[in-house]
C-alpha cells in the first residue's frame, strides 16, 4: 500500500506544484475549476495510454522470449520510456503513464524476470544518485544551516497534524485498518521528489522563493535519517509484520552463491554426440547433477537412464570449484559421445590412439597361444576399434582369462598354450617373447587357467 501511494502521489503532486507555482509567477488571475478539470483530463488519458501502451508491450515482448537477458531487459525498459514519450506527446501526464506501464509490465508472465528486477534495480539506484548529485551542487552548505530549525517545526507539524489527517479522511471510507494507517502516517516525508518539486517554483521565475528549496532539502534530510531507521521498529510494534506470510520462490544468485554451486544451461545442439546418451553415461564430476531438462513445450526432472535428444535444454547444477570440470566434461561427450575419455579423438592419427601389445615370434605361427583368444605376434602394435576397447574396460572376475589370457610366467587363452617368460596379449594368449618354444608346434598345452 505504500508503494501505491507513493506511486500515485507523484503525479497530482506535480501537477499541483506547477500549477501553483505558474499563478504564483504570473499577474493575472487563475481559474481553479478549469485547472482541476485539465488536470483530471490528464490524469485518466495518462493513465489509459500508459495502461494499454504496457500490456501491448508486454505482448510483443513475450514474442523474444528467447533473446539475451540482458537486452529483454533494456526492451521492458525502453516501453516504459515509450509509454512517458507518448503520454506527453498527448499533453497527459507523463509520470502517471510510465508508473502503470511499468505496474502492468510486472504483472505480466514474462521471462528473465530475474534480470528485469536486477536491471530496473540497478537503474532506479543510480537515477537516486546521480539525482543527489545534481541536488547537492544546487545547495549551500552555508545557507542549510540556518534552515534547521524551521524545517525540524515544520516536519513536525506535516508529521503528526497534516499527514494524519489527510491519511485518515482518504483512506477511512476504505476501511483500513487503523494499524495501517497510523504506520502510513509516519512513513511520509522521505525521498528526492519534495526536493525536486522544491525547485519548480524557483525554475518557474516565482520571486522570493530561492529559500523555499534550502527549507524543503533540510526537512527531507532530517527526516528521513529519523524515519528510515525506525520504520520497521513501529511495524513490529503495530503487528503488521507476518512472518508466515507466503512468498513466491525466487532464484537468485546470491543463496546460489552462499552454496557455492552454479547453474549451467545446456543447449543440445543438431551435432552434439550428446543426443542418444543416457544421463548417467555423462559421468559428471561429484556433487554435478542434471536437474531438469526442456524439451519442447515441457520440463520434467530426468532419472539415470533418460536418453538426452537434439534439442534437448539441460539444467546442470554443479559445485563452483568444480565447474570448469563440468563444462570440460561436457564438451568431451559433445564431441565424442559416451566414450568421451575413453578414447582418442575421432581426427587424431591411428599411431596416437590407444594400442594394443600382441606378442609374435621369428617365424610365423612361433609363439602363439592355441586359445580361443589367441594374440597375433608380439611387438606389433594394432590400433583398438572402441567395441575392443569396451570390453578391455569392463571389469573381469579373478581367474576368467577368456578374453585376457594372462598367464603367470606367459599368458594363456582360454585353451591356448604358453612359453617361457612370454608376453601377454590383450585378448589372447601368449608365446615365449624371443620364439623359442612353440607351444602349438610342439604339441604340448597346459591347462586352461580358472
Amino acid at each position: 500500500m505504500l508503494e501505491a501511494e507513493s506511486g500515485f502521489n507523484d503525479a497530482p503532486v506535480v501537477m499541483m506544484v506547477l500549477a501553483l507555482s505558474h499563478a504564483v509567477a504570473s499577474s493575472g488571475p487563475t481559474n481553479w475549476w478549469e485547472v482541476a478539470a485539465l488536470a483530471g483530463v490528464e490524469l485518466v488519458v495518462g493513465a489509459a495510454v500508459g495502461a494499454a501502451l504496457g500490456w501491448l508491450g508486454g505482448r510483443l515482448l513475450a514474442y523474444f522470449a528467447d533473446t539475451s537477458s540482458a537486452l529483454f531487459s533494456i526492451a521492458v525498459m525502453a516501453v516504459c520510456v515509450i509509454a512517458y514519450a507518448a503520454a506527453t506527446l498527448l499533453h497527459t501526464s507523463g509520470f502517471i503513464a510510465v508508473y502503470l506501464a511499468g505496474l502492468v509490465l510486472g504483472n505480466m508472465a514474462l521471462p528473465h524476470r530475474q534480470a528485469i528486477k536486477g536491471f530496473s534495480a540497478a537503474v532506479g539506484w543510480l537515477a537516486q544518485i546521480g539525482l543527489f548529485v545534481l541536488l547537492g551542487l544546487l545547495a549551500t552548505p552555508s545557507e542549510l544551516l540556518r534552515w534547521v530549525g524551521p524545517a525540524f517545526f515544520v516536519g513536525l507539524v506535516l508529521l503528526l497534524v497534516a499527514r494524519p489527517l489527510s491519511i485518515l479522511v482518504s483512506l477511512t471510507p476504505f476501511r483500513v485498518a487503523w494499524r495501517d494507517q497510523i504506520f502510513l502516517s509516519w512513513a511520509g516525508l522521505r525521498g528526492a521528489v519534495p526536493v525536486v518539486l522544491a525547485t519548480v517554483p524557483v525554475t518557474s521565475g516565482a520571486p522570493q522563493l530561492g529559500w523555499l528549496f534550502d527549507l524543503v532539502f533540510v526537512l527531507v534530510v532530517i527526516f528521513t535519517l529519523v524515519q528510515g531507521p525506525t520504520l520497521p521498529w513501529v511495524a513490529r510494534r503495530l503487528g503488521l509484520l507476518d512472518a508466515d506470510a507466503t512468498r513466491d520462490l525466487t532464484v537468485e544468485l546470491t543463496p546460489l552463491d552462499r552454496l557455492d554451486a552454479d547453474i549451467l544451461t545446456i543447449q543440445v545442439g543438431p551435432d552434439s554426440r550428446i543426443a542418444g546418451v543416457e544421463v548417467f553415461e555423462l559421468r559428471l564430476p561429484r556433487g554435478a547433477s542434471v536437474t531438469l531438462i526442456v524439451r519442447g513445450d515441457r520440463s520434467f526432472v530426468p532419472e539415470r537412464g533418460t536418453v538426452l535428444r537434439h534439442g534437448d535444454q539441460l539444467l546442470v547444477v554443479t559445485p563452483s570449484k568444480r565447474r570448469a570440470q563440468t563444462e570440460d566434461r561436457l564438451r568431451a561427450v559433445s564431441e565424442a559421445g559416451r566414450m568421451a575419455g575413453w578414447t582418442s579423438p575421432p581426427d587424431q592419427r591411428a599411431d596416437q590412439r590407444p594400442a594394443r601389445v600382441v606378442p609374435t615370434g621369428r617365424r610365423p605361427g612361433a609363439g602363439a597361444g592355441a586359445g580361443s583368444g589367441g594374440g597375433a605376434g608380439a611387438g606389433a602394435f594394432t590400433p583398438m576399434s572402441r567395441t575392443e576397447q569396451a570390453r578391455a574396460s569392463r571389469p573381469i572376475p579373478p581367474g576368467d582369462s577368456r578374453d585376457r589370457g594372462v598367464g603367470r610366467d606367459g599368458g594363456a587363452g582360454r585353451d591356448g598354450g604358453a612359453g617361457r617368460d612370454g608376453g601377454a596379449g590383450r585378448d589372447g594368449g601368449a608365446g615365449d617373447a624371443r620364439g623359442r618354444d612353440d607351444a602349438r608346434d610342439r604339441g604340448d598345452r597346459q591347462p586352461p587357467l580358472n
